[in-house]
């Protein structure tokens, strides 16, 4: 290869002057989001939670990393049955997290920095502490409280068998009885019961919601299990030939498209706001697609992307119906390789079997080889943020981290680990929700005011420590700053991709505007074509080199 790679001061100089975001109607279209889950992000008052105060201390690297907008995970009142994501009042902060001030000081910070809030929406279901939850409680079957949630008959000469056979991704039925003989439906945990969004009710409330926390500021509204909240007519059993396909009742059904349609006339009151949704599990890009239509959400994280296997072929079929499908909806790809319920790019692309990072929480009798996950992980991040669109990154992957998989049953918190058949093997999201590692020389590496810590970080997060990666050159902190940098550079998100032909089938090369991206997904070198070299995720190949290791990706342009 012939040409030549950026120096340390050109790079430096490109980040300071690429820095900021814009501030136009469209700015979701190519943003770098970044995902803070608030307990594990940073502590700001010493009692080993992450919260507001904490996250207002750290938004400095948040601009320094080079990102448009972060999106926070649900800090509203909750008995944390699931991490937050059981909500008991969704118009105030949980006091683990501080108190509704500190959410608007916060606000006030990111954007004096240009940077967009984002903030989380749970509306399948509640916790079961929520008021309205509590009087069903005490309310008649039939009564107007009990028809918020979704309340049946169970079946069997007194009903004493569920409704249906439907189960719960917490395991075991997604059904449970009350006092007075009646079941309710929850999806998830049995202290977050499903909304009856067929109530008028609950839509005139969620409406309300938006407004109260759009009119605080915030930038965009994050739905959580966007495709849940309408079921199927009648509540039918789950078949072999229904189960998670385009017929499973549980996901996907077509009048949830009202709800939004709902939703985004009340978003459009406000300028420059984003809905984007959370659809795991539909595969088809098609039916996702339709999520994103012009009256509906504005864009969906790509899950399917997430859970591409590691090779060539894999990568090329997911962006390319991606592309195809969102595009074709008016819409972008917001890509995404982590997050809160999600491995570590590093953990992940260090295991064997990837099939079994599916359910998101990983084996517990394999380790990941950290070292193969790492050249992995940033060789997969070229890919990521070249791609046209958005992109979604998650706390901590900047840096390289990787799973707590070695975490003592004693300290776990997640009920998935609990209610697991084989905790042994089902270890939970606890590992991935990890506190961050912020300064090598102190107690809980400077998560904590106070060397508190609510889940012990492993020791070896100390050699990845920020004040460590921020001043070396290649480290993964680095890469990272360079890389969205560079994006906006190059204007990448707003690029048009194009497939290039390799003469190997490990290889995967695309060209997006004045970039190309080459990534090997095999272990055999390849040779580098011509071209001036930008960045390579392997620190120890230069412009010079003839050619791309395996488990390696670079970017280089031609003029």
């Amino acid at each position: 290869m012939s040409g030549k790679t950026l120096t340390s001061e050109e790079r430096n100089t490109l980040i300071a002057q690429l820095s900021g975001t814009t501030d136009d109607q469209d700015w979701w279209r190519n943003a770098v989001i970044y995902q803070i889950f608030p307990r594990s992000f940073a502590d700001g008052n010493g009692d080993g939670n992450g919260d507001f105060k904490g996250i207002s201390a750290h938004l400095a690297h948040l601009a320094g990393l080079g990102v448009d907008a972060l999106w926070v995970s649900p800090f509203y009142t909750s008995p944390q049955a699931d991490g937050g994501y059981d909500i008991a009042d969704y118009r105030n902060v949980d006091a683990m997290y501080g108190a509704l001030h500190d959410f608007d000081d916060m606000l006030v910070k990111a954007h004096r920095l240009d940077l967009k809030v984002i903030i989380d929406i749970v509306a399948n279901h509640t916790s079961d502490q929520h008021p309205w939850f509590q009087e069903v409680l005490v309310a008649a079957p039939g009564s107007a409280a009990r028809d918020r949630y979704l309340f049946r008959d169970g079946r069997g000469e007194s009903g004493e068998l569920p409704p249906n056979n439907w189960p719960s991704d917490f395991e075991g039925p997604a059904w449970t009885r009350v006092a007075d003989g009646q079941w309710y439906l929850h999806l998830f945990s049995e202290h977050q019961p499903d909304l009856n969004w067929d109530n008028a009710d609950v839509l005139r409330e969620f409406e309300s919601i938006l407004r109260f926390w759009l009119d605080r500021g915030v930038d965009g509204i994050r739905v959580d299990a966007a495709q849940c909240l309408i079921k199927e007519e009648g509540l039918p059993d789950l078949t072999e030939s229904t189960r998670d396909t385009v017929d499973d009742p549980r996901f996907d059904c077509d009048r949830v498209h009202e709800i939004y349609r709902a939703w985004r006339k009340v978003i459009n009151e406000y300028d420059n706001r984003v809905m984007i949704g959370e659809t795991p599990w539909i595969k088809d890009f098609s039916r996702s697609a339709r999520y994103m239509r012009a009256d509906e959400l504005h864009t969906l994280f790509n899950f399917n992307y997430q859970f591409m296997n590691w090779s060539a072929k894999s990568a090329r079929q997911v962006v390319q119906a991606s592309l195809e499908q969102y595009v074709g909806a008016g819409s972008v790809s917001t890509w995404v390789m982590a997050s809160h319920d999600r491995p570590y790019p590093v953990s992940k692309l260090g295991l064997t079997d990837l099939a079994t990072t599916l359910v998101g929480i990983g084996p517990h009798n394999e380790q990941p080889n950290l070292e193969l996950g790492l050249r992995r992980a940033r060789a997969i991040i070229m890919l990521t943020l070249g791609l046209p669109g958005s992109a979604c990154l998650y706390q901590g992957e900047e840096l390289g981290l990787f799973d707590n998989t070695q975490l003592e049953a004693k300290y776990r918190q997640d009920p998935r680990f609990f209610t697991s058949p084989d905790p042994k093997y089902i270890v939970g999201r606890d590992g991935f929700r990890t506190p961050l590692p912020w300064n090598s020389s102190q107690a809980t590496f400077g998560f904590s005011t106070e060397g508190r810590s609510w889940l012990p970080q492993p020791d070896t997060y100390r050699d990845l420590c920020v004040d460590l990666q921020q001043f070396e050159e290649d480290s993964t902190l680095s890469l990272y700053r360079m890389l969205i940098a560079l994006r906006r550079r190059f204007a990448l998100g707003d690029g048009v991709l194009e497939y290039l032909e390799s003469d190997r089938d490990d290889v995967l090369m695309v060209r997006n505007g004045r970039v190309t991206i080459m990534i090997n997904f095999g272990y055999m070198p390849i040779a580098m074509p011509e071209g001036d070299m930008l960045l390579c995720s392997d620190p120890t190949v230069s412009g010079d080199d003839a050619e791309l290791p395996g488990n390696a990706a670079v970017w280089y342009t031609t003029d």
